[in-house]
């Protein structure tokens, strides 16, 4: 098994050049399914303000944002990456589902 914090050397210009490209897929491949989950937890908003209304709750959930805010955190933690910038990234996330959830209630309303 090999370790992912391993610096990797190379035999030839050829190996470092093909490493790069194989790598650069690898992220385009990543940013397609970072993009798609992004979609698919977006979609959710509908499910999750037609729940809300129903149940007279605000949009705004405090005591979750900061449920998800502890979770990720931990998980930066554990897995070594900038915490500040998770954080910053489920903010966006969050942002982002506010504004669907309050788009979709607007047009609920407005038929």
């Amino acid at each position: 098994m090999t370790n992912e914090n391993e610096v990797k050397s190379f035999n030839s210009k050829e190996d470092a050049e093909n490493l790069l490209k194989e790598s650069r897929n690898r992220i385009d491949e990543i940013d397609n399914e970072l993009f798609d989950l992004i979609c698919q937890r977006t979609s959710i908003a509908k499910d999750v303000a037609l729940a809300k209304d129903y149940l007279g709750l605000p949009i705004y959930d405090k005591s979750r944002e900061d449920a998800i805010h502890a979770k990720v955190e931990k998980l930066s933690e554990e897995n070594d990456i900038d915490t500040d910038i998770i954080n910053q990234i489920v903010d966006m996330l969050t942002i982002l589902n506010k504004n669907e959830q309050n788009e979709i209630l607007r047009r609920n309303v407005d038929g």
